[in-house]
């Protein structure tokens, strides 16, 4: 019974490494492309680091351990991907890998990082939610979803130099892009007690989800913008508002990363 555990284990922290827990021999693209993909970035966001993600693990007889902060994180190598073989089956992290979203593997980020990666060889970039480890190649740097590999025309060619930058957000929104610290938006930075919703990146759908959630909430919207990142807040919030009320009200609608900040004087 133990060793079976121990197995289980193993398993489940392979993330995209090859084991017989897969019904299909060799990787492929999906047999049938689902026309509701559509290839938005991952939506960058504070979330906060699970110990049980981040554990020292061995894979193919090697030893990795995950570095605890992305921050600041950025890499340049080869990219490849992964997609009909995974789909449907668990990530390191304990969700479902999806290879339609913008999702990722990497040997030792955080888990869940989100990161912009570039196409060094034709510039086009995506953002996406490293989520699973992989890929256990030593000349590889990270093992992107179907969807990612498709937006940044990896599909065709199987592998692509790219440049990683971690997207941190941190407790008060501030932004950081690989090394640099993203400057405050000509907005200005409001004061009093917020609470923040979220960080995206698509402008349109931020202002349409603040529209509406003005209007369900009656209360004020604020999205102060740093680096493409925009971060939707409601507030200030009046006296006669209890945020902790409006924080859980958000969680229970499905903004489970919603979480509550005060921009003192």
């Amino acid at each position: 019974m133990e060793r079976l555990l121990v197995l289980s284990l193993a398993l489940l922290f392979t993330g995209c490494a090859s084991t017989d827990r897969y019904s299909q021999k060799h990787d492929s693209a999906p047999r049938q492309t689902p026309l509701e993909v559509s290839l938005n970035d991952a939506q960058p966001q504070y979330v906060e680091y699970k110990e049980a993600n981040n554990r020292p693990y061995t894979v193919l007889g090697r030893h990795y351990f995950p570095i605890p902060e992305g921050k600041g994180y950025e890499a340049e190598g080869e990219a490849s991907w992964y997609g009909q073989k995974f789909h449907g089956h668990l990530t390191a992290n304990g969700e479902i890998y999806n290879m339609y979203d913008m999702t990722a593997a990497h040997k030792t980020l955080p888990l869940p990082s989100f990161v912009k990666v570039t196409n060094t060889q034709n510039n086009k970039t995506a953002i996406v939610r490293v989520n699973d480890r992989g890929p256990f190649h030593n000349n590889r740097i990270i093992d992107l979803s179907w969807a990612a590999a498709k937006k940044l025309d990896v599909l065709k060619t199987g592998t692509a130099q790219v440049k990683l930058e971690v997207i941190h957000v941190d407790e008060a929104g501030v932004v950081t892009i690989g090394k640099v610290q993203q400057t405050p938006s000509k907005t200005p930075e409001q004061k009093g007690t917020f609470i923040q919703v979220a960080a995206l990146s698509d402008s349109q759908k931020v202002s349409e989800l603040a529209k509406g959630l003005a209007q369900l909430y009656q209360v004020p919207t604020h999205t102060p913008e740093a680096g493409g990142v925009f971060r939707l807040r409601l507030g200030p919030l009046s006296s006669d508002i209890d945020p902790e009320k409006l924080l859980q009200e958000l969680r229970s609608s499905g903004f489970s990363e919603a979480y509550k900040l005060v921009a003192a004087d």
